[in-house]
Formats: C-alpha cells, sequence, structure tokens
C-alpha cells in the first residue's frame, strides 16, 4: 500500500461548520469523479498498529485537472478528536492519504441522473456535476436534491440550476419536503439514484425509492460492493 504525504495548500471555508482543506497532488497520483479517500493526520502510523482515530474515509470534492485534492468536512465545535486536530491545522501542514478507490462514478447509460445527498455528502457529487459539464455524453439530464438543516447551502456556485446543460439543483431544509421531493422524482422509473450521506439516511432513501418500485440496481451507494448487500438485499416484499 503506497501511503502519499503531502501538504494543506488552501484552506476555505464554506460556510461556518464546512471547511475544504485542498492539498498538493503528489506526482502520480490519480483519481476519478465520485473518488473517496483515506485521509491520515500526522503520527498516524508512528505505532506497531495505525492509530485508527487519526484515520478517515474521506470523499475527494475536486478533480484531477483543479490541481489540487479537495477534502470537504464539516467540524462542529463539540467534535472528535481527529475533526479537533484537523480544525488546527494550517497551510504547510502535512496530511496522509492512501488507498484511494470510486464507488460512485458517473453512469453514462443514456438515463436521467438523481443525485440526492444530505447536507456535507455533497461533497462526494461535486466531482460528479463538473464532470458532466465537462462531457455530457450518454446522460440525459442531472438533477441534485441536498438537505441541510443548517440552511448553509454547500457549493451553490455549482449546484444552481442551468437548464441549458440539462441540470437542476433544489436544496431543501426539512425532512418532510426532502422525502416528498424523493417519492416524486422516483416517478421516474427508469432512472439511476444516487445516494450519499449517514447509513441511516440511506436506508431511509432507500426504503422510500423501493416502496415507489426502483431497482435496487438503479441505487448507486458510495459503498464497497462487498457493503452493498447491507442496504440493498432485502425484501421490499415481506
Amino acid at each position: 500500500m503506497q501511503i502519499y504525504w503531502t501538504k494543506i495548500n488552501k484552506i476555505i471555508e464554506e460556510t461556518p461548520e464546512v471547511k475544504t482543506y485542498l492539498l498538493d497532488c503528489p506526482e502520480d497520483f490519480t483519481w476519478e469523479e465520485g473518488s473517496h479517500t483515506h485521509f491520515a493526520l500526522e503520527g498516524f502510523n508512528a505505532g506497531d498498529k495505525p492509530n485508527r482515530s487519526l484515520i478517515r474515509h474521506m470523499s475527494i470534492s475536486t478533480l484531477p485537472h483543479e490541481n489540487a485534492i479537495g477534502i470537504t468536512t464539516r467540524i462542529r465545535e463539540q467534535c472528535s478528536e481527529f475533526k479537533s486536530i484537523l480544525k488546527n491545522l494550517v497551510v504547510g501542514n502535512e496530511v496522509a492519504i492512501f488507498k484511494t478507490h470510486s464507488n460512485v462514478p458517473l453512469k453514462r447509460e443514456d438515463k436521467n441522473v438523481y443525485l440526492l445527498s444530505s447536507g456535507v455528502g455533497l461533497a462526494t457529487f461535486r466531482p460528479l456535476v463538473l464532470e458532466y459539464f465537462e462531457r455530457a455524453d450518454n446522460v440525459n439530464k442531472i438533477h441534485s436534491l441536498n438537505i441541510d438543516s443548517t440552511k448553509d447551502f454547500l457549493f451553490t456556485n455549482i449546484f444552481k440550476s442551468e437548464p441549458d446543460k440539462k441540470f437542476t439543483a433544489q436544496f431543501v431544509n426539512n425532512r418532510k419536503d426532502y422525502y416528498e421531493e424523493v417519492k416524486n422524482l422516483a416517478a421516474d422509473k427508469d432512472a439511476i439514484f444516487y445516494v450519499v450521506g449517514s447509513d441511516e439516511f440511506l436506508e431511509q432513501n432507500i426504503e422510500v425509492l423501493r416502496e415507489q418500485g426502483i431497482k435496487p440496481e438503479q441505487i448507486m451507494l458510495d459503498k464497497r460492493e462487498n457493503e452493498l448487500p447491507k442496504f440493498l438485499s432485502f425484501d421490499m416484499s415481506i
């Protein structure tokens, strides 16, 4: 396993609670849209075993042509050891990335694509939307639906409706409106639905989509293949 040590070159305050850390790109480091990586802080591998409290599984919120690896995360006042160390890092500090993989690249199957996310889960979808803007081949249209109770919506410069590009973006701040909208979107029986958020959020969305007749193979989750059955294999007829 290759560990890439790299420096923070910029920190962007997206909202009062959300920051994006832009990291220098190591020379041979590559990734595609929908990628996640293991993001680790100094000292994580200092002992005999990796210190798991200094490692997090994070989505990469940028594309390679932006010349930076973007890690976007919410840091609340009361936070974990990992987040409290991260909060105090500055430009020039070193972090590590390793085991990078994409579970949710943009599917180009001549279908409509719906991106369903909660809060900072939108960071996973930012590269998919940019990739679609660069090359819309074999994607009919994309609609993004994001719920964020803070009302500090993320990436509104990218997630704004662009009718010419067949892209629409919608933000809601409460569950009732969100799940009503998911039901409406699920009327599109042939579409592809990407879902990103907490495990509980995934389960609730899958339940709503399955009740509306959406099949498991139409639902894309940012999970490893061996984790998918846990979410997608339950029988709706029971």
